[in-house]
């Protein structure tokens, strides 16, 4: 299981900094071996700092493919699109395209929606059975502890053989979303959260330091295999030990 990796920075300035040194370090190790560099993107402020980080990446962008560690089951113009962010907010500061996204099909609904997307995820992998192997996750974490769209107590924390599942409950509107899996997100070869204010501290502390008897989502995601970095602020640093 991976060792974590903290990193606490001054402040916001410095966690898009160090974030993006980190991204631009593990895309130029795999490109030096692989002929792809395959990234999950969350939403979320990770969608901020990362409008404000990659630009300053020197990589080659051409050989990025963008997928998703979760979708909202919304039609891409909607503001709840997590790709229709990417695609309003990043595309237009560095030279990628279209079609180097792996999105959902907004038309399906539920399980439909998440097959279909298991389906394009094993294609760009060329796998069907084992787990597929994301170069790099980038992760963040919500008030409740919340990760990708699997919330505490949700049976889907449970899921041990689906690459991607299907909510319809979610306690975070909008109710129906597709998800990784939590044996997809600890088959990759890195995991990142970043995450920054005084409002996530309490959370923070119990996810790298609580012994609950449930841990929390995001506790629950430490690569088999991989390596896995948190990057935060003082301010929601505040209570660690």
């Amino acid at each position: 299981m991976a060792p974590v990796e903290v990193n606490v920075c001054s402040n916001e300035i410095e966690v898009i900094s160090s974030l993006s040194k980190l991204i631009e370090s593990k895309a130029n190790e795999t490109l030096q071996k692989n002929n792809c560099f395959r990234v999950g993107l969350s939403g979320g402020s990770l969608i901020k700092f990362l409008c404000k980080g990659l630009p300053s990446v020197n990589t080659n962008w051409q050989k990025w493919q963008f997928f998703f560690c979760d979708e909202r089951l919304v039609p891409f113009d909607d503001k709840e699109s997590t790709f229709g962010c990417y695609k309003r907010d990043l595309m237009p500061l560095i030279p990628i395209t279209e079609s180097q996204f792996i999105t959902i099909d907004p038309s399906l609904k539920g399980e439909d929606s998440a097959q279909d997307y298991t389906r394009k995820i094993e294609q760009e992998f060329r796998i069907s059975s084992s787990f597929p192997k994301f170069d790099l996750l980038l992760l963040g974490i919500g008030p409740d502890g919340h990760t990708c769209s699997l919330f505490p107590n949700h049976p889907l924390l449970k899921e041990e053989k689906k690459w991607v599942a299907s909510i319809d409950d979610s306690p975070k509107p909008p109710p129906s979303r597709i998800t990784l899996t939590l044996p997809v997100l600890n088959n990759s070869k890195c995991a990142v959260f970043a995450t920054i204010g005084e409002s996530k501290a309490e959370i923070l502390k119990e996810i790298l330091e609580g012994n609950s008897v449930q841990p929390l989502p995001a506790a629950l995601v430490r690569p088999t295999q991989g390596e896995l970095h948190w990057i935060v602020d003082r301010e929601a640093a505040k209570l660690l030990l």
